[in-house]
């Protein structure tokens, strides 16, 4: 079980540090749902060993996701230099508590930390603020300077990105909850 975190784990590093390759994040997904399924099928898993498992399973999809737009932030910003100016900043401290955010919602679940998982879903909070006031900010640039329009929609969309990456940290964040208590969030 822990094993497959740590491969879940390690695919977030390979993202965090550049994504070399959609192909590779597929791959290292599909051995962890492998090894899910087969736990579940050989071990018969009950109670707490089997929340486990079926949040393993949950988190693969928001983990692929993740990886997903990351690659996607990755293509956005490969010619783009980000203009200084509350914007920039704005979307750097984005930056920063996402990655926050998935490194922590990974470590919850190795670590079996319920309080580091709370603490991401509260941060969240914090991304979507910061998200509408870039995107705020950002309509604002397109309206006064319509001829760079296409850069300021691209910097919409990486902050879009940024804001989905924070909600799927949350998502996994919750299944490490459940995991752990047996209650997912959503049922409160």
């Amino acid at each position: 079980m822990i094993e497959d975190a740590r491969l879940a784990y390690v695919l977030f590093l390979a993202v965090g540090e550049g994504v070399r390759s959609k192909g590779y994040g597929a791959r290292m997904l599909a051995d962890i749902e492998r090894r899910c399924l087969r736990l579940l099928l050989q071990q018969q898993p009950v109670a707490r060993d089997l929340r486990e498992i079926s949040s393993a399973l949950k988190m693969i999809s928001d983990l692929e996701r993740i990886g997903d737009q990351a690659a996607d932030i990755a293509e956005l910003t490969r010619f783009v230099r980000l203009p200084d100016g509350p914007g920039r900043q704005r979307i750097e401290e984005m930056s920063k508590a996402v990655i926050r955010m998935v490194t922590d919602s990974v470590d919850s679940f190795v670590k079996r930390d319920l309080e580091l998982a709370r603490e991401v879903c509260r941060e969240d909070d914090q991304v979507d603020v910061l998200f509408n006031q870039v995107k705020k900010e950002l309509i604002g640039l397109i309206a006064a300077d319509a001829d760079s329009g296409e850069l300021w929609l691209d910097l919409i969309m990486v902050a879009k990105y940024l804001e989905r990456i924070g909600d799927h940290a949350t998502n996994v964040a919750e299944w490490v909850e459940y995991s752990i208590t047996g209650n997912h969030p959503s049922n409160n």
